[in-house]
């Protein structure tokens, strides 16, 4: 049995939680929210986040960060990737140097175009763990069999908190390649969006099929550029995570696209989904890196005119179709 304290009590923090306490471990988690803190305290719910749920009574959950933390085995950040740095700020001395810190968000830094672990390592010294793959938190909630990975700079760690995970349901896998686990978790929300904008904009199966298997070959470049290998990219955090991320109800980076597509501008649209998108985010900090490292990423430079320059998404479709002919090859 292990103590693990929560940064975030939405929806995947939540989720994860639940699939930890229903092992055993007594989970405390941190949120800033008192609606969320009293919900989860006293109804055994987070209805704000996910509807439905039976939160175990060995989870509580605090306002105060100090009473959440200190003590715990694991520390999860389950917090948007642009609060990172912050959150892992704010618990340094408040853990112990050797408790493993997880990431569970997805994406790099805006500005310094750092991957979340090099970020976490530059405020503290704990081993980081990141945790990503096909998984959404509304159906981990409910115990709906799912795949991730683990993936650190100290393997043995990594497995230490695949072990802390796993299940009959929940199976982890372990991953050594961390730049191409961090990158294709962080780019697959892109081309989520851009699935989105087809949707909305009324495009078929042909050609959401056509968008993601090029956005793949969009992951590769900018991927293997950055060091990770081809083969993570056709894994659980770039083929697995782009499939669940383009085509599911769940998904909030397809239905801000979604949105956009049906004529809303990008702040309506995350004004409707609720939640942080992370693909937005995402797609201006790899816009400007791949302009950086002279990697070509058209679906990326199409979706980025349309957030930020106000460019009508049809107009892009077509642009992208009437592009000069080329090989399929990355």
């Amino acid at each position: 049995m292990s103590k693990v304290a929560f940064l975030g009590g939405g929806s995947f923090g939540i989720a994860l939680a639940i699939l930890l306490a229903n092992k055993g471990n007594v989970i405390s988690i941190y949120d800033r929210n008192s609606n969320v803190v009293e919900d989860i305290n006293v109804n055994r719910r987070n209805d704000k986040f996910i509807k439905g749920l039976n939160v175990p009574k060995n989870v509580t959950a605090y306002n105060s960060l100090e009473e959440a933390i200190p003590n715990s085995d694991y520390v999860v950040l389950a917090v948007p990737s642009h609060v990172i740095r912050s959150a892992a700020r704010s618990i340094k001395g408040l853990v112990k140097e050797s408790v493993p810190v997880i990431c569970i968000a997805k994406g790099i830094e805006e500005g310094t175009n750092k991957t979340l672990v090099e970020v976490i390592e530059e405020e503290i010294n704990n081993p980081v763990v990141i945790l990503s793959g096909p998984s959404h938190a509304e159906e981990v909630a409910f115990d709906i069999p799912t795949t991730v990975l683990t993936s650190s700079n100290n393997m043995k760690i990594a497995e230490e908190v695949q072990d802390l995970f796993m299940t009959k349901t929940f199976r982890v896998y372990t991953n050594d390649d961390l730049i191409g686990v961090e990158v294709g978790g962080a780019v697959k929300n892109i081309i989520a969006l851009a699935a989105g904008v087809c949707d909305g904009l009324g495009y078929g199966d042909n050609t959401k099929a056509a968008l993601m298997t090029r956005g793949m070959a969009e992951i590769v470049r900018i991927g293997t550029k950055l060091g990770g290998r081809v083969e993570t990219f056709l894994g659980l955090t770039g083929m697995g995570d782009l499939i669940v991320t383009c085509t599911s109800m769940h998904s909030r980076n397809r239905k801000a696209g979604y949105l956009i597509g049906k004529g809303k501008s990008r702040e309506e649209a995350v004004e409707e989904v609720g939640m942080i998108v992370e693909g937005i985010k995402a797609c201006n900090a790899f816009y400007n890196l791949k302009e950086k490292l002279n990697v070509e990423m058209p679906i990326t430079d199409a979706l980025y005119k349309v957030l930020f320059e106000g460019s009508d998404p049809r107009e892009m479709v077509s642009k992208l179709l009437q592009r000069d002919k080329k090989s399929e090859n990355y």
